[in-house]
């Protein structure tokens, strides 16, 4: 290993031609910040990889590549040994797919080579590299259309090329700011989005279909502290009515709440919808049914009952068709399935988790809102 990389002619030589490409991105960063500056770093991801595998420089060409940049722009940041072991690491994540194939192919006698490529391409989720996909066209790939620590969090977070291209464009089709993007990943979202078990497919037309299939979750996940282990359906119903922010951002983009145990008369009697939305996307309303205990069939008739209600009483002539959601504690899938086969209007069927659930023991000895507010209003008081 090489430990005076300043002496060295090609070391030097890179380091001349990287600090004259960040000058020309220090001129067009005012125009293009965000491409630019990850172009950057993916290139010098793809340089620093390149240079390792070739020379025999280690671990010690980034240290030295830090010190020397910083040295040569002190009023830039981004060039830390860590920022640049992320750039690594970036370009490492995305080319992960490639090394594999090259790995197994190594390996295998030449004559099987056209074999592997045949199970190759029929490899369940076959993903093409994203070194091939930015050939050319590098600026207009998704992961350079988000911020760098938002790139940060999803390489460090998922396990797959899939998985990260997921949150990706999620993050680009909501705007979601890296707060609202560690939330989801936190929650898992990529394996929870579009699982739940619906009968879309045949009720809805194709288009629409796909895009409700994706706007459910399977769980769903809420989370509510103000709820004992023995809640019933009515205090479910409050605390996420009582929670409205936090089950919106649970229940996904372009919902909007309407109201709950909302009444539909019916030859003069009043059958009240739990909880009652409207999807801004799909141009309908949404019925969602809680149920605390397991799926049963019954609930998809009744569930059915007031989708077509609400379509004859309460749809727009321009409105699609209302969606029901069933979300229950658990459910069987199989009897899940069964249960909408014969029913004509769009239904899905769900099972939530509950993050926070105080034991029954402790029911009443926390505070209330008015109690803590009081308090707070009499330690004001003696404070004065």
């Amino acid at each position: 290993m090489n430990n005076n990389l300043k002496q060295n002619n090609e070391y030097k030589k890179w380091l001349t031609d990287i600090k004259k490409r960040i000058k020309q991105t220090q001129i067009k960063a005012a125009i293009k910040v965000n491409t630019e500056l990850l172009r950057l770093y993916w290139d010098l991801g793809e340089e620093i990889v390149e240079k390792q595998l070739k020379s025999q420089w280690g671990d010690t060409v980034i240290r030295q590549l830090s010190s020397d940049l910083r040295e040569e722009f002190p009023n830039v940041q981004g060039f830390s040994e860590r920022n640049l072991l992320y750039a690594k690491q970036l370009y490492s994540f995305y080319n992960q797919e490639d090394k594999i194939l090259q790995q197994v192919v190594a390996v295998l006698p030449k004559k099987q080579i056209p074999i592997t490529q045949q199970v190759v391409a029929q490899l369940p989720d076959k993903q093409t590299s994203i070194v091939q996909q930015v050939a050319g066209q590098l600026e207009n790939h998704p992961i350079f259309q988000i911020p760098w620590g938002h790139n940060l969090l999803i390489i460090t977070k998922c396990q797959s090329i899939k998985e990260a291209l997921f949150y990706v464009q999620k993050t680009i089709q909501n705007g979601w700011s890296r707060s609202m993007l560690t939330h989801h990943l936190e929650l898992n979202l990529y394996e929870r989005e579009g699982k739940a078990v619906t009968n879309f497919a045949s009720t809805l037309p194709a288009p629409q279909s796909d895009l409700a299939m994706q706007t459910l979750k399977d769980p769903y996940i809420f989370d509510l502290m103000t709820l004992t282990e023995k809640y019933n359906e009515r205090e479910l119903e409050d605390a996420l009515t009582e929670n409205i922010t936090k089950f919106l951002l649970e229940l996904g983009a372009g919902f909007a709440y309407v109201g709950r145990q909302v009444p539909l008369n019916i030859d003069g009697t009043d059958y009240p919808v739990d909880l009652l939305f409207y999807h801004l996307k799909l141009r309908c309303f949404v019925v969602i049914e809680l149920k605390t205990v397991k799926f049963v069939p019954e609930t998809a008739g009744k569930t059915s009952f007031y989708l077509s209600a609400i379509d004859d009483l309460m749809r727009h002539p321009t409105d699609n068709p209302t969606i029901g959601l069933i979300i229950c504690k658990n459910k069987n899938n199989l009897v899940a399935e069964y249960a909408l086969r014969g029913i004509n209007q769009p239904i899905g069927i769900s099972e939530y988790q509950l993050t926070k659930v105080f034991p029954e023991q402790f029911k009443g000895s926390l505070p209330s809102i008015e109690e803590i507010e009081e308090e707070l209003n009499s330690m004001k008081k003696n404070k004065n």
